[in-house]
Parts: C-alpha cells; structure tokens; sequence
C-alpha cells in the first residue's frame, strides 16, 4: 500500500479503536485505560509526531523563502506573487463567510434549539490590527525563531532573500547553500511522514475516545451544518475557482493533497501541517518552489477559510438560540469582520474562538454563548484545517499557473512525488565520506 492508503486506513481503525473505548465506558477517569493507553501511550505517540513535524515548521519556512526569492530573481515579481496571494485568500474567506451564513440562516431555523448547558467561555483579547501590522517586523529575530511568529519569520526571511538576491555573484555560495539545506528539509519531512500510519492512530484513537457520541447528538443540528457547509466549500467553492482560474483538472488535485488533508484533520493545525503542504505542493502538483514557499506559510498564517465557515454558522445558531435578530447589516459585519480578524489574529493560540468573540462583540450577542459549542469545537477544528490547508495549496497552485511557475506534465502525472521509504544511496554515502576524510586531512 501507499502510504496514502496506510494513514487512511489509520484513520478508519483509530476512530474504531476510538469509539470501543468511549462506548464501553473504558475511558473512565482513573482507570487503567484513561491513564495509560489513552492518556499515556497514544498521547505520547500523537505529541511526539506533532512536535516533531512542529520542529521542521521553522527551518524549512526559513530556508524555503529564501530559497524561493532567489528562485523568483525578480523583486517585482515577488510583489505581484504576495499581491495575488493576499487577494486570493481574502476573497475566499469572504465566499466562505458568505455562504455559511446563507446556509445555516435557512437551516437552523427550522430545527428548535438544542437542550444543552452552557460552558463557562473566557473571551481572550484580541490585539488590535494596528499592533499586528507593527509586530510583523520582529524586534528581535531570535524570539521570533524562538518563539515561531510566522509572519516575523517570513518578513525577516523574504527581507534576507532580497538583500542576498543585491548583493549579487558573492553571495551565489550561500544561496547554493541554503538550496542544499531546503532539500535536506524536505527529506526529513519524508522521513517523519513514514511514521504517519501510526501517529495518525494515536491522535484519533484519543480525540474519539474523549469525544463521544452523546455530545455530538445534543449539538446535531449545529455539527452538520458546519460539515456540509466544510464540504461544499472544500469541493465546490475552492475547485471551482481553481478551475476556472487555472483550467487544471480538480480531481487530480484533490488527489494529490490528500496527503496534507489528513495531517491537517490529524494535528488540527495548519502551522504543523506546513512541512507536508510544501512538499505536497511542490512535489505533487508541481508550483515551483519559489512561489509555494511564500504562499504556503503565508496561508497558514492569514487564510482561514474553514474558521470563517465555522463563525458563520455559529453566529447564526447563537443568535437563534438566544433570539437575537441580526438582519442584513448585522451578517454583512460579520463578514467583514471575520475577514479583517483572519489577518488581525493572525498566529494567535486558540485563534477560532477568538475571532468569534471579536465578532459576537460586534454584533451585540452575548460572548458566554460560545460556551455552548465548546464541547464539539476540537472535532470542528480537525475538518475546517483541512479546509483551510486545502485553500492554501489552490491558491498556491493558482497563483504559481498565473505566474508560469507551475509544470503541467508533473501536475498531470499521478504519480509524480509520492512518498517512498527513505533510503541512503551507498554511492553517495562513499562519496560523501570520502569529502569528509579529505577535510579531516587538511586539518
């Protein structure tokens, strides 16, 4: 099997594996099950995996931009590369909010309100998009590293690029350094992918197993109104304007994220998901690197295409339930501003809800009311990554077409780029040691 068809197959068995243990009640806290099969050893495998894809998030972004600006060789061209990229993923935003508010405004009000509890909510502050815009240039590059503050990175990175882009032939060994560094990321990115089937197990043998069924059914009405309207987006919305912006084939699309699908269903995070979208996006369908390595963490940070999905349908079943009466002007604000917020939190733990209670301040509904999806939200936020991970790789390939950096034969071929284990060819490893022992002579 492929190793698509083996973390397919993970998944299936893990959320199994994951209901047995909610629906048999073994999952009882202090058990021998809740501590150390759940709570201990698919814990720690599903940790393990996310933070060693979170440790390849850094270096690759920074090499990759750099990289990629050499690549682009034109600094006007990069303009036009981050000018489309914005727009792009603005507008698709905007169509996401858009037709989920539609969607559930037709839905949700044939179907009485759900008999559940209220959560206690603590809305977080968000900063002001004037701090953002100022914090986007790192006062100290080290703790942005650090603290892995995508949009200070990629500013920083992008500025590097452009100044070793200036200085001209004495700074051609450095880029061919940074090019070899970029490819070696890439093979560790292949290397942690072989560990995928089993990761992938772990994270949702977990989440299932916490989660349940009994929550799911109070929130029915609320869950899949966010799912159909997650899918819609994902597969009509999103290859729609690929489509029609590109004229590539959407199924041989579809096709070749589907790696990066399911690791963003698995970590629910798109920042943790960025190794396997680059390489999914340069690998299998073919954008040049010098374009993929600007749009990809720039989407991963600004799109968010399924949250806005996700704040559309709940502003609409919040304000039902507590019998709020937005009208027009009230859902065209909260358009607008699930739009601002996508760049004005941008980077933010917890970023989803956040924005949402942005938007519910804004429009006069009571915050605490999130308190009523809390419950749901960790299965919410697996499906709109996907779908926000699925936006970043079309705009990508969009903007790489436009630009004439995408390559039609690999995009086409169907094989191209798929994940094989990992192994070290011994001519290279002879010739490699042999450089090595000449060094150590001359010391």
């Amino acid at each position: 099997m492929s190793l698509t068809q083996k973390v397919l197959w993970s998944m299936g068995l893990g959320i199994i594996a994951g209901l047995v243990i909610n629906l048999g009640g073994f999952n009882a806290e202090g058990g021998f099950v809740n501590e150390y099969i759940v709570g201990g050893l698919l814990y720690v495998i599903g940790k393990m995996f996310i933070t060693a894809l979170k440790m390849l998030v850094v270096p690759l972004v920074f090499f990759s931009l750099i990289s990629g600006v050499f690549g682009i060789g034109d600094i006007k061209k990069l303009g036009k590369v981050g000018i489309k990229s914005f727009g792009l993923y603005m507008l698709t935003t905007a169509i996401a909010i858009a037709v989920a508010i539609g969607i559930a405004s037709l839905v949700i009000p044939m179907f009485s309100s759900p008999a559940v509890q209220t959560e206690v909510f603590i809305a977080k502050e968000a900063p002001p998009l004037s701090d953002v815009l100022i914090n986007i240039i790192p006062s100290n590059i080290i703790e942005a590293f650090a603290t892995g503050n995508m949009l200070q990175i990629i500013f920083f990175s992008i500025l590097l690029g452009i100044s070793l882009l200036m200085v001209g032939k004495k700074a051609e060994s450095i880029a061919e350094g940074v090019e070899v560094l970029n490819e070696a990321m890439m093979k560790m990115v292949t290397i942690i992918m072989t560990t995928a089937p089993v990761a992938v197990f772990a994270l949702l043998a977990k989440a299932v197993s916490e989660l349940g069924l009994d929550l799911l059914a109070q929130l029915a009405v609320y869950v899949i109104v966010v799912v159909v309207t997650l899918l819609l987006h994902l597969f009509g919305t999103l290859m729609l304007i690929l489509n029609l912006l590109t004229r590539l084939n959407p199924f041989i699309f579809l096709q070749k994220i589907r790696d990066a699908q399911v690791f963003a269903f698995s970590t629910s995070s798109s920042n943790a998901t960025i190794p396997v979208t680059l390489r999914s996006v340069t690998k299998r369908l073919g954008v040049d690197n010098s374009v993929a390595s600007f749009t990809v963490p720039f989407g991963a940070t600004i799109n968010m295409d399924g949250t806005a999905i996700m704040q559309g349908v709940a502003t609409v079943f919040i304000a039902h339930i507590y019998g709020v009466e937005l009208g027009i002007l009230g859902y065209l604000t909260v358009i607008l501003m699930s739009v601002l917020a996508s760049i004005g939190t941008a980077g933010i733990p917890g970023v989803g809800l956040i924005m949402l209670s942005m938007v519910f301040v804004q429009v006069g509904l009571p915050v605490e009311g999130i308190g009523l999806i809390l419950g749901v939200d960790r299965l919410l936020d697996m499906m709109r990554t996907v779908v926000n991970v699925t936006g970043d790789a079309v705009v990508s390939t969009i903007v790489a077409k436009s630009e004439n950096e995408l390559d039609i034969d690999l995009y086409e071929n169907r094989e191209a780029g798929l994940v094989e284990a990992p192994e070290i060819d011994e001519e290279i490893e002879e010739e490699f040691a042999e450089v090595v022992h000449r060094v150590e002579e001359k010391l």
